[in-house]
């Protein structure tokens, strides 16, 4: 089961980048790589379970469902239900740990997935890169402002 894992420091604190990204209908106000996003049947965004539904900015559709949500602990886990990416039983946790010594914030994004081997690296180093470094440095501009 290939893993994808992509680490970073943000300099702001952890407080403040979940405010950011706790909404899982937020991520066209943070990452660059959504077009748009919703939340099937007019779930609240935070309610396990809840569907959201969106677009890449090259048009692909991806749906994925919210498995867990922790204000406590500053994570979501979500699983993908629908995308163009040849893989299935995709699971991937957002999780961010303060780091006290100057107020700023260790970030993790994980997943893992089953896919053909022969699309594995090629799977890994694209979501590694384009959605969770991507992401982060989105992030590190945003909480730079």
């Amino acid at each position: 089961m290939p893993r994808v894992y992509v680490s970073s420091v943000i300099d702001a604190p952890a407080s403040k980048v979940w405010g950011r990204i706790r909404d899982f209908n937020a991520l066209p106000r943070w990452h660059p790589a959504i077009r748009d996003s919703r939340i099937e049947n007019g779930e609240p965004a935070d309610r396990v379970g809840c569907i959201r539904d969106f677009h890449l900015q090259n048009g692909d559709r991806i749906r994925e469902q919210l498995l867990g949500l922790s204000d406590y602990d500053f994570f979501c886990t979500y699983a993908i239900l629908e995308s163009p990416m040849p893989l299935t039983d995709y699971v991937a946790t957002l999780r961010l740990t303060p780091i006290t010594d100057g107020d700023r914030t260790f970030a993790e994004w994980t997943a893992e997935f089953d896919c053909a081997a022969d699309e594995a690296e090629g799977l890994v180093d694209g979501i590694g890169s384009n959605v969770f470094q991507a992401g982060f440095n989105a992030l590190k501009r945003q909480m730079a402002n």
